[in-house]
């Protein structure tokens, strides 16, 4: 296995072609750190540009799908239970699936507003869908789930 920036990469034996290319790796791998980024802004539209238009979002008790109702859910978040929030999210593996899919995994969490670190209780491991678009590489679907047995 390869790695990237300290990340874990591979490539699925089912896959099609050659490697994914430097470019591809570090894109899908750079994911993690534009969500950070469009969070510690509260940009809910910024956060909604990146999945795709019928990407899907999966937290713990939460199902939404499509661009534009991630973004409205993501907005309310922001005034409510994320307000004054932050999150925080490292790559653990790239797993490219073919020349324009690739699964990424993450651990992470939400950093509880007033709070300088990740609580334990709020670590999470998440899993990300990415596809490549016209718009660069999105993600088709997100889901987390907590990082300790309950």
């Amino acid at each position: 296995m390869a790695t990237n920036e300290g990340v874990e990469v591979s490539q699925s034996p089912s896959a099609t072609r050659s490697r994914p290319s430097p470019a591809d790796q570090k894109a899908v791998a750079g994911l993690p750190a534009r969500l950070v980024e469009v969070w510690a802004a509260h940009d809910a539209d910024g956060f909604g540009e990146l999945f795709t238009e019928d990407g899907t979002l999966v937290l713990p008790g939460v199902y939404v799908a499509g661009r534009d109702e991630i973004a409205a859910f993501m907005r309310n978040a922001f005034e409510g239970p994320y307000k004054g929030t932050r999150v925080t999210g490292a790559p653990v593996n790239v797993r490219f699936l073919g020349p324009d899919v690739a699964l990424l995994i993450t651990e992470g969490g939400v950093i509880a507003a007033g709070r300088t670190e990740l609580a334990d209780a709020d670590a999470i491991r998440a899993s990300w869908l990415t596809v490549r678009t016209d718009g660069g590489w999105r993600l088709a679907a997100y889901q987390n789930s907590p990082r300790d047995a309950r």
